[in-house]
């Protein structure tokens, strides 16, 4: 039988429907607060609870236009913005993760800084920016197996804050490095030393580069005008900033 003739016989339908769906566990700083957005379910199954965006993949799409679209829809926030970054984040295919049939979710990770309120549409009856430590509180109550892909997800943007200019998404065009500082800390949920991180900081490739100018005012206390950085061209940070935590366990 020949690939043609094999193709002509083929029955799809001698195997276990599955479908494939789209997560998307959207990250910005709100208040000072690293914030996760999250939809309000406006029907079953898990009516009611809270959830990441998503949902089926259809057809005609290939996986992220879907979690674009889905974004979209269901909260407002567009991945046209200008400084989205959306990677894919795993995927997740536990065989009872949806009591609807076999449904296996790919989750995509996004990041930007000054992300919009959301609006609730499609099938979300409300979404809301959520602070990172209660929507991880186990007593939240996440949809389906939505609290270990948002878990997932914080660890992955910890971890690429460590070795990526990732924190560079999360602050304006310019910055000081006081303000990527404090990316560091809200991410991570751990202070910094101010000396070393800027140390560190300017000791990296390519990780940041002077524009020439200072912030209009001074510190608080009337210090002198802080100078004023871009990202730079580096991919990836050597040597990369560890947590504090994690580089006591290194040493």
């Amino acid at each position: 039988m020949d690939e043609a003739e094999f193709l002509a016989s083929y029955d799809p339908r001698a195997y276990p429907p599955v479908a494939v769906t789209v997560d998307v566990v959207a990250f910005t700083i709100r208040q000072d607060e690293l914030t996760v957005l999250l939809v309000r379910r406006a029907c079953p199954p898990s009516e009611g609870m809270w959830a990441l965006p998503g949902g089926f993949v259809r057809e005609w799409e290939d996986l992220p236009t879907a979690a674009a679209r889905e974004l979209a829809e269901e909260t407002g926030v567009a991945t046209a913005h200008r400084r989205l970054h959306l990677e894919q984040l795993g995927t997740y295919g536990a065989p009872d993760r949806d009591p609807r049939m076999r449904v296996v979710s790919v989750a995509y990770l996004a990041f930007a800084p000054h992300l919009p309120d959301p609006v609730p549409g499609s099938d979300a009856r409300v979404a809301a920016w959520t602070p990172v430590g209660e929507a991880t509180d186990s007593t939240y109550g996440l949809a389906f197996d939505h609290a270990t892909i948002l878990a997932d997800g914080l660890e992955r943007a910890r971890s690429k804050l460590e070795y990526t200019p990732l924190a560079t998404k999360f602050v304006g065009e310019e910055f000081t490095v006081a303000e990527l500082r404090a990316v560091y800390e809200i991410v991570w949920g751990e202070p910094l030393h101010a000396g070393n991180f800027h140390r560190k900081v300017l000791s990296v490739p390519g990780f940041v580069e002077s524009t020439g100018g200072v912030t209009e005012r001074g510190g608080a206390r009337g210090g002198p005008r802080a100078k004023l950085y871009r990202a730079g061209d580096a991919r990836l940070l050597h040597p990369a900033l560890l947590m504090p935590s994690r580089e006591e366990t290194v040493r």
